[in-house]
């Protein structure tokens, strides 16, 4: 009895420290998204987010899966140091945060480079590229739908420090478990709803087996090939056992890789939560929102297409203002790989 009211001590103390480190960030979040609003560069450079579209929207013409790219790219922007484009940096050294072990499968950098060379000749030394990437992950998504999806607020200045270490730390793993989660989705001001919706992000992109093969082969270290994480739907297991044939003898092979949302990896709908619910959540940071009754009854309602796209406009707009740099801090980047000289 002792122990069982320690373990609830523990745990009533954990979700305390979660409640005070949510509620100290988004008062932070709250000053810094104040310089941040709709139509920023409508005086500055009118034409800017009309020539950013066109240049994503002729590329994801060509490459629909740019889309889940970009978002993915804004979503580990933001998470280290705030959306500050720093994910951007090149190192001589290969330490900036593009040479992280979580973002080296990034991609899509040339495309922003090519929006950046087209803002500057209408209206150089005036929009950032931190702003660029935001609206690259808005009208990727979007471009399916030939509509915009959710305003961008913009505004945003670019930072000038880019550490791979950082990066490491502050990108949520997808092993994480559920309290793992929510305490880092807190501790940048965004909430248990927040880190639900924005989870189905997943709906597009791939996934590389190494990041999930742990559940399909000797899920409980006990050299038993056949050991599955009882979580996974069993066709489902069967499935990706399949397709990551390899990593059953290295689990560290990294060529692999599988659709996030089977049937409808390029198409970004509420359709990861119908997997979900049917427990085809490829990741453990994915299944793991099933195992709290809260997130669980968010997994429920977000089934519901028009849900699931009125909720992540609202909580992608809460995202992109963390951290943000704005008025006189940071700079506008010449270009996007490289800190003014």
């Amino acid at each position: 009895m002792q122990g069982g009211n320690n373990k609830g001590l523990v745990c009533l103390i954990a979700a305390a420290v979660v409640v005070v480190v949510f509620a100290g960030s988004s008062g932070i979040a709250a000053a810094q998204a104040a310089g941040l609003k709709k139509g920023f560069y409508k005086k500055s450079c009118p034409k800017a987010e009309e020539i950013a579209q066109r240049v994503v929207w002729n590329r994801v013409a060509g490459n629909p899966e740019l889309a889940a790219k970009f978002l993915r790219m804004f979503f580990h922007d933001c998470f280290v140091r705030g959306c500050d484009a720093s994910v951007l940096l090149d190192s001589a050294s290969n330490t900036a945060e593009k040479d992280a072990p979580p973002n080296l499968s990034l991609a899509g950098f040339d495309v922003i480079e090519e929006v950046k060379a087209a803002v500057e000749r209408e209206c150089p030394g005036v929009v950032s590229c931190a702003d660029i990437v935001a609206l690259a992950a808005r009208d990727s998504v979007s471009y399916q739908y030939r509509r915009k999806l959710w305003e961008v607020e913009t505004g945003r200045r670019d930072g000038t420090v880019s550490s791979d270490q950082e990066a490491l730390a502050d990108i949520p793993a997808p092993t994480s478990t559920f309290p793992i989660l929510l305490a880092n989705f807190s501790a940048k001001g965004l909430a248990l709803q927040d880190l639900v919706v924005l989870s189905g992000g997943h709906t597009i992109g791939i996934g590389h087996c190494n990041l999930f093969s742990s559940r399909l082969f000797n899920f409980t270290g006990k050299n038993n090939p056949s050991d599955v994480d009882p979580s996974l739907n069993p066709s489902y297991a069967r499935f990706l056992q399949g397709q990551c044939r390899r990593n059953q003898q290295d689990p560290n092979d990294n060529s692999t890789v599988v659709a996030m949302d089977p049937g409808s990896s390029v198409s970004f709908d509420s359709h990861y939560f119908v997997n979900l619910k049917a427990r085809q959540g490829m990741f453990t940071s994915d299944a793991t929102l099933l195992t709290d009754g809260r997130a669980a009854a968010l997994v429920d309602k977000l089934q519901d297409p028009g849900v699931f796209l009125d909720h992540f406009k609202n909580s992608i707009k809460r995202m992109g203002q963390i951290g943000v740099l704005t008025g006189a801090a940071g700079q506008i980047r010449k270009r996007c790989n490289a800190i003014n000289s």
